[in-house]
């Protein structure tokens, strides 16, 4: 089950009950050196985990069984978690809120580049431990987030919210094209491209570290 590759001292774990997703992922993490271990079930991971070693979770959201929240607040109760990158067809932002108040260190929605993935796995690797991985995340978010302009912040929290341009724009009694300008510059500053980024970045930045 174990796949060695050549370069890296961190492994990564694949845990995914799609075997098409589990098989595309471990060529791609091969292909880039990574020791890849990968799983069909959270039970079936839990059962050979061994804590210790350098490694990452690239993760499932929704699986048969355990889901793969289940399985990082299971690691965490343990007290032995891991940097998690969530991988899922069916984001959402409390889907998102939940997986990132947990720990996680990314959440990725399917169709996703592959080289957007080994950008995360090589960023979480080079931040060390998950407490070291987390205090850094805040210190940006936290950077990040003070040169919104009060607007953008305020159009910034309702999107992360879950609210609709048309809702916001009646909310705060604009445009839906300031909101959308709004929204746009938001993002941009924040450095993100999704909603569930946008989240992830907004917790880690009001967070204290």
């Amino acid at each position: 089950m174990t796949h060695a590759g050549a370069g890296h001292s961190h492994s990564v774990y694949v845990v995914d009950d799609d075997e098409a997703m589990r098989d595309s992922l471990r060529w791609l993490l091969e292909s880039a050196g990574y020791r890849v271990a990968s799983y069909s079930s959270a039970e079936r991971f839990l059962a050979a985990f061994r804590p210790g070693q350098a490694a990452c979770l690239v993760l499932d959201v929704r699986m048969r069984g355990l889901t793969g929240l289940e399985l990082q607040q299971e690691l965490n109760r343990r007290g032995t978690p891991l940097p998690v990158i969530f991988i899922t067809g069916h984001g959402d932002v409390p889907m998102a809120v939940d997986a990132l108040k947990s720990g996680a260190f990314h959440f990725l929605e399917k169709p996703f580049e592959g080289e957007k993935l080994l950008e995360l796995i090589a960023q979480a690797a080079a931040l060390g431990t998950p407490v070291e991985m987390e205090r850094s995340k805040r210190r940006c978010a936290a950077a990040r987030l003070a040169t919104l302009t009060q607007r953008e912040r305020e159009v910034m929290d309702l999107v992360v919210g879950g609210r609709k341009n048309r809702e916001i724009a009646e909310s705060l009694g604009i445009s839906v094209k300031t909101v959308e300008a709004h929204r746009a510059r938001a993002m941009e500053k924040m450095d993100v491209s999704s909603v569930a980024e946008l989240v992830q970045a907004t917790l880690s930045g009001t967070t204290p570290a």
